[in-house]
């Protein structure tokens, strides 16, 4: 066992729950039409095993990435045997004409899962790469409602996070935008979401990182003041099918942490990781000294890693699930947390977000001053936090 449960457990932070509404589960799932939006993600894979482990009719996986949807298939048919459920797979842009004529010749769906997004603090480094997180985290996820058929539709379901929570950074504010906006269109459409912890080497995260550094034989870096709460990739999609198929409308589900994860900083489990992979950690002065060292040190056992101060944008040393003025029900399920929303009603604030993004956009030409500007006008929770550097400047 390691110090960290996340990176070992064998029974999920859910099971209680899932043992319990396992039944009601089974019952919605067997026979619906499921459409996963992002499913060859980290969360996108785990959510689309639990619900064909489930029984599905059909089940449709569209992703970006042509290479891991073939992953995800070898995955599913490795894993079940006689599996009925209809599998189809296409690889387009959630964002493209290609994906809105998909929508209109296989709908109507009981079910839409949407995990497409761009999840990175660092996408607000530069105006162009910030834009297009506005496009994939809002304007992607009301178009795809709007195609979809309500007198059909038994959900639609988001992935949201932690960060949407009293947002200090770009990709948080468009997720509470984002919330916003969905929770506008609920009188035609149920949903629901959920606010992660952060997935355990999800692609791309610093956990990821931590496995790509031990097979490259790299340094290993890490804030050593940040402290997050983590869950598994299994555990991730089982979140995302609670909150798809128990959650009410308008409903966000969180993973209740207390006793049940346990809040950890960086560094202190880049140690740990370390140790588990049989190296001692070797804490460094300096980027500089943990890679002229590497080669030297690894051939003792040892790592190098350095650990540093969090200065970058964007970033909190804390994590939050909800506001203080959230209204809250903890008692319903055993490991959940549920924030309970009200209908929004139509913001004036929020079509003229729109048509500035829009502007912004056809004219050719954007800052990311502007684009902060824009969020500013719609969040009034918004604190954005500019240090001047990203994470792209750091090892």
């Amino acid at each position: 066992m390691t110090k960290y449960s996340f990176l070992d457990r064998n029974v999920s932070i859910f099971s209680k729950d899932l043992i319990k509404y396992d039944d009601q589960l089974s019952d919605l799932i067997k026979g619906s039409n499921v459409l996963v939006i992002g499913a060859a993600g980290t969360i996108g894979q785990s959510v689309f095993k639990e619900i064909i482990s489930r029984k599905p009719k059909k089940i449709f996986a569209v992703d970006i990435s042509e290479n891991n949807l073939v992953e995800l298939v070898r995955s599913v048919r490795s894993s079940y045997l006689n599996i009925k459920t209809e599998i189809k797979t296409f690889a387009i842009d959630a964002g493209s004409l290609e994906f809105k004529y998909f929508l209109r010749s296989y709908k109507p769906f009981d079910y839409v899962l949407n995990l497409s997004a761009l999840k990175h603090v660092r996408s607000e480094k530069d105006p162009f790469t910030l834009m297009r997180l506005i496009k994939v985290n809002i304007f992607n996820t009301l178009n795809i409602l709007k195609e979809l058929d309500p007198k059909v539709l038994k959900k639609y379901f988001v992935v949201s996070t932690d960060k949407a929570t009293n947002p200090v950074n770009m990709m948080g504010a468009s997720k509470r935008i984002m919330e916003k906006l969905l929770f506008q269109e609920s009188e035609n459409f149920e949903v629901s979401l959920a606010r992660f912890a952060n997935v355990a080497f999800s692609d791309g995260s610093l956990l990821h990182g931590f496995n790509q550094r031990i097979q490259k034989e790299q340094p290993i870096s890490a804030p050593n003041d940040v402290e997050r709460y983590f869950i598994s990739q299994k555990e991730s999609g089982e979140l995302c099918m609670l909150s798809t198929f128990l959650g009410l409308n308008r409903d966000i589900f969180f993973p209740k942490v207390e006793g049940e994860i346990e809040l950890v900083k960086f560094s202190d489990i880049a140690e740990s990781y370390l140790n588990t992979m049989g190296f001692e950690p070797f804490e460094c002065d300096s980027e500089e000294e943990a890679i002229k060292s590497a080669k030297k040190l690894i051939s003792m056992k040892k790592w190098p890693c350095y650990f540093f101060k969090s200065e970058t944008t964007g970033e909190k040393d804390f994590e939050e699930f909800f506001s203080a003025d959230s209204d809250l029900d903890l008692d319903k399920f055993a490991t959940v947390g549920v924030i309970k929303n009200k209908s929004e009603p139509h913001d004036n604030n929020l079509n003229s977000f729109f048509k500035k993004i829009d502007n912004l956009y056809k004219n050719g030409a954007w800052s990311k001053d502007e684009l902060v500007d824009c969020f500013n006008e719609v969040l009034d929770d918004f604190s954005h936090l500019e240090k001047g550097k990203n994470l792209d400047e750091k090892m």
